[in-house]
C-alpha cells in the first residue's frame, strides 16, 4: 500500500511542476519572440533549439492568461491533495512518523518543486512551454481538471474587481502575441504582423499623435478672390483648403478645390471664397482617432480641424492621416514630402523632427522618454529648455540628439547617435562651443 502511495504522490508532485513550469513558461514568452528576424540573430540556446518548432501557444489551442490561470489552479489542486494523500496515510500508520511531520515534509517539497519548476520555465521558456504544452493537453486541458480549473476562474473573474480597476489589461498584447504566433507558424514574412500590430495600436492613438501641426497647415483668408486661392491648391497639391476669419484660431469653412474649379469656369473668379467655404468639422486634439474614422465614414467628410482644450487651432486631420496610421505612409507621384528617416553611418539616422518619439524607439530599440511632448523634435526642447541652435546638442539615455536644421523657432531635422559614437566635431552645449 505504501509504494502505491508513494506513487500517487509522486505522479501529484510531478503534475504541479508541470504545470508550475508551463505557466511560468507561458507568462514569460515575449509578444515579439515569434519576430523572424530577431529569432535568426538570436544566440541563446533556448531560441536556436526552437526556430523550427511551432509556438506553445498555438499549440494551446486556448487563450493564454486563462490557461495560466487554469494552470496555476491545478498545480495548486494537485499539491494540495498530496499533502492530504500523505497526511491521511500517516494518520492512520501513528506508529511510522507524525502525521503533521508528514504533512509538513510534503508541503515544503511541493514548494520545492514548484520553485524549481518555475525557474526552469524562466530560463527556457520556449523549450519547457513547448514540450509541456503537448503533454499536459490530454491530462488538463480537456480533462475533468481542466474543468474544475477553468470553473474556479470563472468564479474568481466574477468575484475579483474589474481589471481596468486595478492592473492595465495585456488583452492586445496577448491578442498580438497569440496571431503573431499563429502567423509564423503559416512561414508568413511580416506583413500581416506590420498590419495586425497597426489595427490594434490604432484604438489607443488620439487624433493629437496624427495631424498636421498647426504651423504646417496651408489655409486661405475667407475674403481671397477664388482665382488666387485656386492658384494656393494648385501650387500646394490640395483639394480642400481652411478658410479663415480673424486669424489661424477663426476657421470659417473648408473650401474645396472642385467648387472653385465650377466657380472660376461660371466666370466668378474675383467671387470671394467665403461663399463657396463648406462647414467645417471640429475635433478635440484628445479623440480617439478610431471613434473618428467611424464619424467621417457615417457623416461622410474627409477632413476635420483639431482643437486644443483652449479651444484653438491645434492642427489638421484627414481621412487618409487615418488610413496611413493603418497601413503606412501613403505616397503619390506628386508628394515631395522629406523622408521622415534617413539612415546614416555607425547607427546615426537623421530624423524628421515630427518623428513620433515612439516611433523612434521602435526603430533604434532605444528607450527615450516619454512626457509632454509627442515628437523628437519637442523631445530636444524639453532637454535644452530652449529654442536650440543649430549643431546644438543634448544626450538622453545612452543616445545623443543634435539640432541639425533649424528655422526660426521649428526644430525640422534631428541627428541621432549612440552616445560612444564620436561627437561631430563642433557642437553647441548650452550656448558655448564645445568640440
Amino acid at each position: 500500500m505504501l509504494a502505491g502511495v508513494g506513487l500517487a504522490v509522486v505522479v501529484l508532485l510531478a503534475l504541479t511542476g508541470s504545470c508550475a513550469a508551463t505557466a511560468t513558461a507561458l507568462v514569460t514568452l515575449p509578444p515579439g519572440h515569434t519576430d523572424r528576424g530577431r529569432r535568426d540573430d538570436a544566440g541563446s540556446g533556448d531560441e536556436r533549439e526552437g526556430r523550427d518548432r511551432p509556438d506553445p501557444r498555438v499549440a494551446l489551442g486556448r487563450p493564454v492568461p486563462r490557461a495560466v490561470d487554469a494552470l496555476w489552479v491545478v498545480a495548486a489542486t494537485t499539491a494540495t491533495t498530496a499533502v492530504l494523500v500523505v497526511t491521511l496515510v500517516a494518520a492512520e500508520r501513528t506508529t511510522v512518523v507524525p502525521a503533521s511531520v508528514s504533512g509538513a515534509s510534503t508541503v515544503v517539497l511541493a514548494a520545492l518543486v514548484v520553485a524549481v519548476a518555475a525557474r526552469a520555465g524562466r530560463r527556457a521558456p520556449r523549450r519547457v512551454a513547448g514540450a509541456m504544452v503537448g503533454l499536459l493537453r490530454p491530462v488538463v486541458m480537456v480533462g475533468p481538471l481542466w474543468w474544475w480549473a477553468s470553473g474556479l476562474v470563472s468564479l474568481a473573474d466574477r468575484v475579483s474587481p474589474d481589471a481596468d480597476e486595478t492592473t492595465p489589461s495585456s488583452g492586445a498584447d496577448d491578442v498580438l502575441a497569440y496571431a503573431s504566433a499563429v502567423l509564423d507558424a503559416e512561414d508568413d514574412r511580416g506583413e500581416h504582423r506590420n498590419l495586425l500590430a497597426s489595427v490594434i495600436d490604432f484604438g489607443d492613438t488620439v487624433v493629437r499623435e496624427v495631424m498636421v501641426p498647426r504651423p504646417d497647415m496651408v489655409t486661405v483668408e475667407s475674403e481671397f478672390r477664388v482665382a488666387d486661392v485656386m492658384e494656393v491648391a494648385i501650387l500646394n497639391g490640395l483639394s480642400r483648403l481652411p478658410a479663415t476669419g480673424d486669424g489661424i484660431d477663426d476657421v470659417v469653412g473648408i473650401v474645396f478645390a472642385k467648387d472653385l474649379m465650377r466657380a472660376e469656369r461660371d466666370g466668378q473668379e474675383d467671387l470671394a471664397v467665403r461663399s463657396l467655404a463648406r462647414p467645417a468639422r471640429f475635433v478635440p486634439e484628445t479623440k480617439r482617432i478610431s471613434a473618428l474614422l467611424r464619424e467621417m465614414q457615417a457623416e461622410q467628410f474627409h477632413m476635420a480641424v483639431v482643437v486644443d482644450e483652449y479651444g484653438g487651432t491645434a492642427g489638421l486631420v484627414t481621412l487618409e492621416d487615418l488610413i496611413e496610421e493603418l497601413v503606412g505612409e501613403i505616397v503619390d507621384e506628386y508628394d515631395r514630402e522629406e523622408p521622415m528617416v534617413e539612415p546614416a553611418a555607425e547607427g546615426r539616422v537623421r530624423v524628421n523632427g515630427r518623428l513620433h518619439v515612439d516611433e523612434l524607439n521602435d526603430l533604434l530599440d532605444a528607450r527615450l522618454p516619454d512626457g509632454d511632448w509627442d515628437t523628437v523634435g519637442g523631445l530636444l526642447f524639453h532637454l535644452v529648455g530652449h529654442v536650440p541652435a543649430e549643431g546644438e546638442w543634448a544626450a538622453c539615455d545612452g543616445w545623443l540628439l543634435v539640432a541639425e536644421r533649424v528655422q526660426g523657432r521649428r526644430i525640422h531635422r534631428v541627428a541621432v547617435e549612440p552616445s560612444t559614437c564620436p561627437l561631430p566635431t563642433t557642437v553647441r552645449a548650452n550656448g558655448r562651443d564645445s568640440s
